[in-house]
């Protein structure tokens, strides 16, 4: 395979996958073969039992620099529906993800790191949505995702100007979680998902879906922790001082 042709890659090991955004030549923006081919990589590893969470990062010392402009100017694409899909299907994976996040998270980029549930970035990344510099029409989803993680002012700040922001300022308004020296992200990431891996995916799935605004599962979640005997497992590890064995996976849900 060509080092250098765009593309999503992955690799799984000890309960994560990490997802890796690949286009060097152009600080790792997205083609539309790579948009279409996130949500079917997505599907296939929320499929596997092995997988517990995700992480989502760009090649080198680049997250994503955004969609590749160049596609805009195809009239046989839609490259807007592609990403919305993307993001969608991102947004619906049933694991916890994490975007990890160096250089520049432009774009599409942001629209793929704010549909993560958390964002850890390293010192000197840069921030921005910057369909106004294009002309674009900001998706309504993407856009109520972005009000949600940073509040209205700071969404309409960054969609109206399409001006790039500090680490500093995306920690202060909700849109990344945590900030780390360049030397010590990848270090946090790996400590922090061993964590997620280690938890109960039933609260976990149960979590993210509320999180999210569904009010009508109650129960069905109720039922799945009575059925698959995560919580006996969590109380009889706690009290045996012993690192629990939990067993529902979202398959099971």
């Amino acid at each position: 395979m060509d080092r250098t042709e765009p593309r999503v890659e992955h690799t799984v090991a000890d309960g994560v996958a990490t997802v890796v955004i690949s286009n060097p030549a152009k600080r790792n923006a997205m083609t539309a073969a790579m948009w279409e081919a996130l949500p079917v990589l997505l599907d296939k590893l929320a499929a596997d039992p092995s997988v517990g969470a995700l992480v989502l990062r760009g090649a080198g010392d680049t997250f994503c620099a955004g969609a590749d402009i160049s596609s805009l100017r195809d009239p046989g694409s839609d490259p807007q529906k592609l990403a919305v899909a993307a993001e969608e299907a991102l947004a619906a994976f049933p694991l916890p993800t994490l975007a990890a996040v160096r250089g520049h998270c432009v774009g599409g980029g942001s629209q793929l790191a704010a549909a993560c549930d958390l964002r850890f970035a390293a010192e000197g990344a840069l921030f921005g949505v910057t369909p106004a510099k294009l002309g674009i029409v900001y998706p309504a989803s993407s856009t109520r995702r972005l009000v949600a993680l940073t509040g209205p002012a700071t969404a309409k700040h960054l969609l109206f100007s399409g001006e790039l922001i500090d680490t500093e300022r995306a920690l202060r308004t909700g849109l990344v979680d945590e900030v780390l020296p360049a030397d010590g992200l990848d270090e946090r990431v790996a400590a922090y998902v061993r964590t997620l891996v280690s938890r109960s995916r039933l609260t976990q799935a149960a979590a993210k879906e509320f999180a999210a605004g569904r009010e009508d599962r109650d129960e069905h979640w109720a039922g799945q922790a009575r059925g698959c005997g995560d919580t006996a497992e969590g109380v009889a590890a706690f009290l045996e001082r012993r690192t629990p064995r939990f067993g529902w996976a979202p398959t099971a849900g």
